[in-house]
């Protein structure tokens, strides 16, 4: 939920009509204040699972924003951690919150790293990117991380069709289309096109080998599946 220290409406009206470097400058100052922050649910639920897989010794934390992810690379890599994002604001924050953390700016599909850290984690950025986009982005994930390094971030399982959220995300997803169509420049946000099934194939093609593991902290659905998962991708 928004919180009274959160943007206003105006305030959000003119970040959705921003691209999405210039919209989340715009949000930076208040961005820990709005839903979009990843809940301290996950990040604990990610920490304890990514704990069972370590040890790790450098942590890279793709489109860290605010820095919400970096504790949880602290809190299972011994070595450096390292937050990259492409917006100047939402960095400004991070450093501020995060000292002690090497933080870069850069586009997630130009990473500037090679072989360079043992861990990468994404918390909430995929639906920044479109499907051919998110190829480009496993490719430069892979690229910077080391033979044996690990790519992990959760995925909540799909909502039921015909539910209140299955609905709520395809108008949001629906709005966002026309929005792009009608409006330059673009702000892609869609929560609809991260599938596990498509994202694995993509994983795959890249060079990872991908796992998942339930994160029970969720629970799971009617079915047994689960509501939550940690999708973990090992470079060979």
């Amino acid at each position: 939920m928004f919180t009274p220290q959160g943007p206003t409406l105006r305030e959000l009206t003119r970040q959705a009509l921003s691209s999405v470097e210039q919209g989340y400058d715009l949000l930076a100052p208040k961005f820990d204040a709005t839903p979009f922050r990843t809940p301290d649910r996950v990040l604990t639920a990610v920490t304890r699972a990514l704990g069972d897989l370590g040890p790790f010794e450098s942590g890279l934390d793709v489109c860290c924003g605010t820095g919400a992810g970096l504790p949880v690379l602290r809190s299972v890599c011994a070595g450096r951690v390292t937050g990259v994002d492409l917006s100047t604001n939402m960095l400004a924050e991070a450093r501020r919150r995060h000292p002690d953390a090497t933080l870069v700016r850069a586009d997630a599909l130009a990473l500037p790293f090679v072989s360079a850290f043992d861990l990468a984690v994404s918390f909430g950025a995929f639906g920044h990117f479109l499907p051919a986009a998110q190829r480009t982005l496993f490719a430069r994930v892979h690229t910077a991380l080391r033979p044996g390094g690990t790519l992990a971030f959760p995925l909540p399982a799909p909502p039921p069709v015909g539910s209140l959220p299955y609905w709520t995300l395809w108008a949001f997803d629906a709005a966002m289309r026309l929005r792009n169509a009608l409006w330059r420049p673009p702000f892609v946000m869609y929560y609809r096109t991260f599938r596990l099934p498509n994202v694995r194939t993509r994983l795959e093609r890249t060079g990872f080998t991908v796992t998942h593991q339930p994160l029970p902290e969720f629970g799971t659905r009617p079915d047994g599946s689960p509501n939550c998962r940690l999708v973990v991708a090992r470079k060979s």
